[in-house]
Order: structure tokens, then C-alpha cells, then sequence
């Protein structure tokens, strides 16, 4: 990503909108949004072998594994406005399972790019079913997204939940249910531990 051709865009933007990018508190806001966006899109130059580095290890166990409450935060891509919530994954383990700390890695190699949420609870559960060769996959996602609550249709309470399920989630009744079900017990039972 070229940081001093973005700085000048969001030089120009500033003009635009009317404001004056030399003003006192808009003079570093361009290198600032610049440096942002770097960060925000990253999931377009990382590499996602790096990210999972080998942390798939061999198991016996074929149970269902969750990772609930996973934060996100991702930009809209039609009108580049943050949008964030919490990622829910499970998957049923075959031979192998991956690091506990990779489920959330990916989720932010796939949020941290323009997206829709719809795209990115698939590729979410896409990427584990890849990596794990799992017997089945579910995604849940729930999220609030500024499009919705600052402007247009100005909802501030508005909820969006997406769900992918592959293998065994989708073919399995059982196995769906019980994957919703567990994501629908209060997690705040761990506290006393």
C-alpha cells in the first residue's frame, strides 16, 4: 500500500468536503487515515500460511470444538463504514485441530479487508474447513454496522446475525442444533474458575 499516494487522497477528500487539511488538528489526519487503512485492510497482504504457521496438530478426539465471542471489526465495502461484532466458530474435530489463537487470526485476516458479512462468515468457515479438513464447520456472526446506525435508515439497536455451516453442520440436524444451542448458554458460568 502506498502511504503517501493514500495521505494525498485523503488530502483532497479533506478540500472537498470543505475543510482546510492545513488547519491545526487536520495536519497530521491524513498520514493518521493513511496508516489507519493500512491496518484495516492488512488482510490484503497477509499471508495465511504465516498466520496459521503450522498450528494444526494431530487429535483423536471427535468432538465439537467452539470458540464463541470472537471480536471483529471490518469495513463495508459499499460504503467503507466500520462495522463489528463478535464471531462464533465450531467445528468437529477429525484427525486434527489448530491452535485455539488461529480461529481468531483468521476471523481478522478476513475482516480486516472491505467486506460484507454475508461473504465473511463463509470464508471464515470455508478457511477452517481448509486448514482442519474438519467433519463439519459452523460460523456465526453478529454485528452492528455504522452504514445502518449513522446513517441512511439510522437504526442504532439493529443486529445483523449471519450463519455458515459446512459438513456435518449442514447435513446433520443434531449436530446444527447442538452447536446453536451451546452458543446460546451464558458464557459468564467461566467467572468463578
Amino acid at each position: 500500500m502506498n502511504l503517501q499516494r493514500v495521505e494525498e487522497l485523503v488530502r483532497e477528500l479533506l478540500v472537498e468536503i470543505g475543510e482546510d487539511p492545513e488547519r491545526e488538528g487536520l495536519a497530521r489526519t491524513p498520514q493518521r487515515v493513511a496508516e489507519a487503512y493500512q491496518y484495516l485492510t492488512s488482510g490484503y497482504r497477509a499471508d495465511l500460511n504465516e498466520i496459521v504457521n503450522n498450528a494444526v496438530f494431530e487429535s483423536h478426539a471427535n468432538n465439537m470444538i467452539i470458540s464463541r465471542d470472537i471480536e471483529l471489526y471490518s469495513l463495508c465495502e459499499h460504503h467503507i463504514l466500520p462495522f463489528f461484532g463478535v464471531c462464533h466458530i465450531g467445528y468437529v474435530a477429525q484427525e486434527r485441530v489448530i491452535g485455539l489463537s488461529k480461529l481468531s487470526r483468521i476471523v481478522d485476516f478476513y475482516a480486516r479487508r472491505l467486506q460484507i458479512q454475508e461473504r465473511l462468515t463463509q470464508e471464515i468457515a470455508q478457511e477452517i474447513m481448509n486448514v482442519t479438513n474438519a467433519e463439519g464447520v459452523g460460523v456465526v456472526i453478529e454485528a452492528r454496522h455504522m452504514c445502518m446506525m449513522m446513517r441512511g435508515v439510522e437504526k442504532q439497536h439493529s443486529i445483523m446475525t449471519t450463519s455458515s455451516v459446512l459438513g456435518s453442520f449442514r447435513r446433520e440436524v443434531a449436530t446444527r442444533s447442538e452447536f446453536l444451542e451451546l452458543l446460546a448458554r451464558n458464557p459468564k458460568f467461566v467467572q468463578g474458575l
